[in-house]
């Protein structure tokens, strides 16, 4: 019998459902999860002064590829 394969997920910034950047959309997709999840965790990160939550979200905005 032969082996079934999982396709293949990658990381990209969607073309739809995007309100910023893309990322929190992104990591939805990514994970198969709500998106509202992602941009409240993003949210509780900014909150204590910004950086927490800026740095990373700038870093995975440069470092995350755009859908074709």
């Amino acid at each position: 019998m032969p082996k079934q394969t999982k396709p293949q997920r990658r990381l990209v910034i969607p073309k739809k459902g995007r309100k910023v950047a893309g990322v929190a959309a992104a990591f939805a997709n990514y994970f198969g999860i709500d998106v509202t999840l992602i941009r409240i965790v993003w949210l509780i990160l900014f909150i204590p002064g910004g950086l927490p939550g800026l740095i990373p979200y700038v870093l995975c905005w440069i470092v995350i590829p755009q859908e074709e």
